[in-house]
């Protein structure tokens, strides 16, 4: 009986979440490589966004490179500059149209210059693939995490990742052998794909050993999914299994105290120049990275998002046996240059203490986004990627088998009976 039921909810559940799964698994297969693939896309359809290397010539500074991107454009104000090596990402904020009221029109959202001479590269509308292949990698992105639909679709994928997450302790307990007899010798037979077996069998012994054999990686994915889609009950879950609070949850809640500041504390334009803010951002950065033991670290961006306080990111130069460079945060008073805060994990990363609840949400993140073990774990979540499609397909087709053959016999059933009838009546 219980076995019936979980048969009916993977069947259903399964329907429901195809689609979905499809989509998203091979979105994910290629945003395993995310990075790798929007240069790709950028260098070959449009090289023209990228500056030509000066060897042996220094590099514009954030300031420099803010005063010249600002004439750029018509109705609008840099909000924000991220360096990077052979081109330089200029955000902005459009001013308001009094005409009309609302902000003006700007056609971009993303506007890089050359980081020698501060020249315009070219424009883009990230994720707009009516724009080329440039934003391939950025569609993809878009239509992975939220189907394209904003928050609609990323409420859609929480409630597929929560089915999914319940889905994949069904599908184990749908692999065990129904009798405790020879339990290992039944079970065994379903960690594998028999040879020269028909398509049903086939897709039946891909379905349910591929399931098996990923399945830790399948919760992994299917919770870390429940966790950037449906924080809430991600949350409530885990406050029940581990007591200690998130210091991400605490950053997050730190960033979001600045953006939500009374209005009267947005300010469009800070008393403070960008040149001013950066010497005054790099001076308290430079003093938190000696209070760390470290050298001074190496600008990354400098942004000010009309709420008093500009944001100042920077790298820390990489120490033996790190295994990735380390980032840094620093926020000051747009009108005075004064310290607003650091967030504790870049004030002093070394004295943080992680709680469990830290290291699995870290974890199932870094898992996720394929941030750990190098170049065989991208390949590994590429792979992975174009499983679980492959597990959403052979599933509807093994319901499509079975739908159909339940049909083939329902109809000789009837027909067998209505001959039966018809010889009784003669």
């Amino acid at each position: 009986m219980i076995r019936n039921i979980f048969v009916f909810l993977h069947r259903w559940v399964g329907l429901v979440m195809a689609v979905f799964l499809i989509i998203v698994g091979l979105t994910g297969s290629l945003l395993a490589f995310n990075k790798e693939l929007d240069e790709f896309f950028g260098r070959v359809f449009a090289p023209q966004m990228y500056a030509a290397p000066r060897l042996g010539e220094p590099r514009l500074d954030i300031a420099t490179l803010w005063e010249r991107a600002a004439p750029l454009v018509q109705h609008a104000r840099v909000t924000n500059v991220t360096l990077s090596d052979e081109r330089v990402l200029v955000g902005f904020n459009a001013d308001v149209d009094p005409a009309t009221g609302k902000p003006y029109d700007l056609g971009f959202s993303r506007l890089y210059v050359d980081p020698w001479t501060g020249a315009e590269l070219g424009r883009s509308t990230k994720g707009d693939i009516s724009e080329g292949m440039i934003n391939f990698m950025p569609f993809v992105y878009k239509l992975h995490k939220a189907l394209l639909l904003e928050e609609t679709g990323k409420l859609i994928l929480g409630i597929v990742a929560l089915l999914w997450t319940f889905d994949c302790f069904v599908g184990f307990y749908l692999t065990l052998p129904v009798s405790r007899s020879g339990f290992w010798r039944k079970w065994k037979t379903a960690w594998a794909v028999k040879r020269g077996a028909g398509a049903y069998r086939l897709n039946l012994d891909l379905h349910r050993a591929s399931g098996l054999w990923v399945w830790p990686m399948l919760l992994v994915f299917a919770w870390s999914s429940v966790m950037f889609n449906m924080k809430p009950a991600y949350d409530w879950t885990m406050s029940k299994l581990m007591s200690s609070r998130s210091t991400i949850d605490e950053l997050k809640e730190t960033m979001k105290k600045t953006m939500e500041m009374p209005e009267g504390a947005a300010k469009p334009v800070p008393a403070l120049a960008p040149r001013a803010a950066l010497e005054a951002a790099q001076r308290l950065a430079a003093e938190q990275a000696k209070a760390q033991g470290r050298d001074a670290p190496e600008p990354k961006s400098l942004a000010y998002l009309d709420r008093g306080v500009y944001f100042y990111s920077v790298r820390h130069p990489q120490r033996m046996g790190e295994s990735a460079q380390k980032g840094g945060l620093v926020m000051i008073d747009g009108d005075t240059g004064a310290l607003v805060g650091v967030p504790p994990m870049f004030s002093n990363p070394e004295a943080i203490r992680p709680s469990t609840r830290d290291v699995v949400d870290i974890l199932l993140v870094s898992l996720h986004e394929a941030q750990l073990f190098g170049l065989p774990y991208k390949i590994f979540v590429s792979v992975l990627g174009l499983a679980i499609a492959m597990l959403s397909v052979t599933g509807v087709y093994i319901w499509w088998k079975k739908r159909k053959a339940r049909r083939f016999h329902k109809t000789r059933g009837a027909s067998a009976g209505a001959a039966l009838e018809a010889t009784v009546g003669e």
